[in-house]
C-alpha cells in the first residue's frame, strides 16, 4: 500500500496516470456494495458484499419501489488519527417494482447481507372482448 501521508516527486504523476486509466464511472466507493442479483420462480435474491459492517450498522428501507440500503460505520471521535479510511458510510438504491414491503426479508451473515424481494404479482384483468 502506497503511503498517501508523504508526497514524493512523482507520486502526483502516478496519481494522475491512474485515474486516466481508470473508468470514468468509477470512485473511490466502487469497492462497497457490490451485488449480485438472482431471479428464482417466485422471488429476487439480492447478495450484497458488506464487509466489515456490524448488522446494527446496516439499515434498509423499501419506499416508491426502491429498496435502499444504507449503511454507516463511526470510528470514533479519536483525535490521533492522521488518516482514517475504516470510518465509511456508503448506500445503493435498487429499483424492485410494486412489491408487497411486508414479505421482503434480509439476513445478513459472513460479510454478505442477502434480501429476498416477492416478484411483483401480475394483476389479473378480466374483460369483454366484442365481435365484430
Amino acid at each position: 500500500m502506497r503511503n498517501y501521508l508523504t508526497r514524493r516527486n512523482n507520486d502526483l504523476f502516478d496519481e494522475a496516470f491512474e485515474n486516466f486509466f481508470r473508468p470514468f464511472y468509477m470512485d473511490s466507493e466502487s469497492s462497497f456494495m457490490k451485488t449480485d442479483i438472482k431471479e428464482t420462480e417466485k422471488d429476487y435474491v439480492l447478495e450484497v458484499e458488506m464487509p466489515g459492517f456490524d448488522k446494527k450498522d446496516i439499515s434498509l428501507k423499501f419506499e416508491s419501489g426502491y429498496i435502499t440500503i444504507s449503511a454507516k460505520k463511526d470510528g470514533g471521535n479519536d483525535s490521533q488519527y492522521i488518516r482514517r479510511e475504516r470510518a465509511v458510510s456508503c448506500s445503493r438504491s435498487y429499483y424492485m417494482g410494486d412489491v408487497d414491503e411486508k414479505k421482503i426479508t434480509a439476513k445478513y451473515s459472513d460479510g454478505v447481507l442477502t434480501v429476498t424481494v416477492p416478484k411483483e404479482k401480475p394483476e389479473e384483468s378480466r374483460h369483454s372482448i366484442l365481435i365484430d
